[in-house]
């Protein structure tokens, strides 16, 4: 059996592929709370013969072994399955029947994609050497996320390499990316709470005044940024959040919030902006005579793809699919908690571009309308077997490196 045959077959499971991920779109879960997702999930690896199942891994987190008939390698591919809470407008036919809750990421893509994958390998079991782990992760979106419970509960013990996609919208369908060294940041989030003394406003001196104090902290805190931080590295820092008072124009405030979000890559700079944020608010707050309390919460880590591994699957792509498919792109300051899988084995975090600016698949994850063209499943599962085959297909029966198209529907 060669990979052409497995994307013969991938290609053949196409349509079912795509029924899977309509499914899990009409009954999205959140974080934490996804029962009937995970349900689902072993049901639909069981009716393909899979037996070696682990269930509950850190709390709600699946794994399947597929073993080949000799020994090498264990490959870890993971999909995650949580949605958000999101109303969702898409107006599509297999639109969310949960309100208030979304697959607005394309989580139910990548759940799909992954158990495509394992329907073909289970058949082709007897011409690999070494193993494949199927891992389907629970609570993506919500810190703590359930990537570090699973993996505290050794998820990737017997793992040697581990590799996830995600899907990208609203960038053109079409392209694999890649991003080698550090490719997505540590998203850190604070809340700060000033205490002033509230008064009437035609009295200011007999007040300490939130507003003021909040303002001088805000306009401070961007020097961190400016002046604090090495300008060689890349850091943000966003007050997204600013309230005080209750809308009255002759009463000044005693209490204000502000809330905000941090990303950064390298682990000293994510240090140093914490450690000021704390030291800059307070110092502030006391030179006016209010006091304050600064919350900082630590997101995932930076997200880093070893480099060996990232070039290596690079490679495995473009022989694949083409030069002209297949693209380096720049690292981004969202978070993902796969970061975690890869602070633990070598491996890479891809991408596969899922937009369509002609159907309108065009809106940011996250957003009420996010949708992604399907075909993306097929180019993603690709990538997966593409990946099994130059660590587990016998040698002697791989016709690989044949060019490959992408397959249009």
């Amino acid at each position: 059996m060669s990979y052409s045959k497995w994307e013969e077959a991938l290609t053949a499971n196409y349509e079912t592929t795509v029924s899977w991920r309509r499914y899990l779109h009409e009954h999205p879960e959140p974080s934490f709370e996804e029962y009937e997702t995970r349900k689902y999930i072993i049901e639909t690896l069981k009716s393909f013969g899979y037996e070696e199942i682990e269930e509950n891994i850190g709390g709600g987190g699946i794994a399947a072994y597929l073993r080949g008939a000799e020994d090498g390698p264990t490959i870890g591919f993971r999909a995650d399955f949580d949605a958000l809470r999101i109303q969702e407008a898409t107006n599509l036919e297999f639109a969310s029947k949960n309100p208030g809750v979304m697959h607005a990421c394309g989580h139910d893509g990548h759940t799909a994609t992954l158990l495509s994958v394992a329907k073909v390998l289970k058949e082709e079991q007897a011409e690999l050497s070494g193993t494949v782990k199927f891992i389907f992760q629970h609570a993506e979106e919500v810190l703590p996320g359930g990537g570090k419970a699973m993996i505290d509960a050794g998820v990737l013990e017997d793992v040697d390499y581990v590799y996830g996609l995600h899907l990208r919208s609203p960038l053109e369908y079409g392209k694999v990316t890649y991003c080698s060294g550090y490719a997505m940041a540590a998203p850190d989030f604070f809340e700060i709470n000033i205490q002033g003394k509230g008064g009437h406003a035609a009295h200011p001196d007999t007040t300490v005044d939130s507003v003021v104090v909040a303002s001088h902290v805000v306009n401070q805190l961007q020097t961190i940024i400016s002046r604090k931080k090495d300008p060689t590295k890349s850091g943000v820092l966003t007050v997204s959040t600013l309230k005080a008072g209750d809308g009255a124009h002759n009463v000044i405030s005693d209490k204000a919030l502000i809330k905000g979000t941090v990303r950064t890559f390298a682990p000293e700079v994510r240090d140093m902006i914490e450690e000021k944020i704390g030291t800059m608010t307070q110092h502030i707050c006391e030179a006016h005579d209010a006091t304050c309390e600064v919350t900082y919460t630590r997101g995932y880590p930076a997200l880093y793809n070893h480099e060996k591994e990232t070039e290596l699957i690079a490679e495995i792509f473009k022989n694949q699919f083409g030069e002209e498919t297949v693209e380096s792109t720049p690292l981004r300051m969202g978070g993902e908690d796969f970061a975690y899988f890869l602070q633990e084995k070598p491996g890479s975090f891809f991408f596969v571009n899922s937009g369509n600016e002609e159907k309108g698949i065009s809106y940011p994850h996250h957003h009420p309308k996010f949708d992604f063209d399907e075909r993306a499943l097929l180019l993603g599962g690709k990538c997966f077997l593409s990946i099994v085959e130059h660590y587990l297909l016998k040698k002697e029966t791989s016709n690989a490196k044949e060019s490959v198209t992408v397959e249009t529907y």
